[in-house]
């Protein structure tokens, strides 16, 4: 299998770790985008390695990045803690005893406003990867790769081909889908679509959550206005 520049150089990002800089901050916006609204108080609950070194390596920092959508690249990740009090967004690190069933590069963010909580777990894996491995309390497997892939969560509907309507969109429009994985819970779905080429401007996305069956799109990385 011939490796691209990311297999060899690594994401773009700021560290100074893939690990636990870059892949931190992709879980941060991961649960972002799930929450569906803008969160006033989040607390992260750190496993493993995360808890051991999250000061010294900027986890702390590139998690709630994350959660005001930074990109992993961002320079202002080193500003964090003064972005979040000027955003009011409180904010807490809680570090606990590894559990056997955690990845070391493991945390537990729970996002909370006036209208609902949510909990997503995730493990920063190594390159370039991260999987969510529970929201609100739910088992799933999802992965994701930063640095290389523009990625889209979508929820919907547990229908048959309910997703067929977003694939001939993103044709329509020339973005070619690298990979998709779709996790189904109890009543809904959720599919990540990793796209390797093109960037989706805000005003297409809204043209797909308005597609039948379908109830938010969210993406993991900037999008253009027009």
């Amino acid at each position: 299998m011939q490796n691209s520049i990311f297999d060899v150089a690594g994401p773009i990002m700021v560290g100074p770790s893939s690990s636990h800089t870059a892949g931190a901050c992709k879980i941060g916006q991961i649960a972002r985008a799930l929450f569906r609204g803008t969160p006033t108080e989040v607390t992260f609950y750190l496993y493993g390695s995360f808890a051991q070194v999250y000061q010294g390596h900027a986890t702390d920092r590139a998690l709630l990045a994350g959660v005001m959508k930074m990109m992993t690249s961002d320079s202002n990740i080193k500003e964090a803690f003064k972005i979040a009090k000027k955003n009011k967004l409180a904010y807490e690190f809680i570090t606990v005893e590894e559990a056997p069933d955690h990845h070391p590069n493991t945390v537990r963010i729970i996002l909370k406003n006036a209208k609902r909580k949510l909990s997503v777990v995730g493990s920063s894996i190594g390159g370039g990867k991260v999987t969510i491995t529970q929201i609100n309390n739910i088992n799933i497997d999802l992965e994701a790769v930063f640095g290389r892939f523009f990625s889209l969560l979508v929820g919907h509907n547990n229908e048959e081909d309910v997703l067929n309507p977003v694939y001939g969109k993103l044709i329509d429009w020339g973005i070619p889908i690298t990979s998709k994985q779709t996790i189904s819970m109890k009543k809904n779905s959720l599919t990540m679509l990793n796209i390797e080429e093109g960037y989706l401007r805000l005003p297409q996305v809204l043209e797909l959550e308005k597609l039948p069956g379908i109830q938010f799109v969210r993406s993991l990385t900037k999008l253009l206005k027009e």
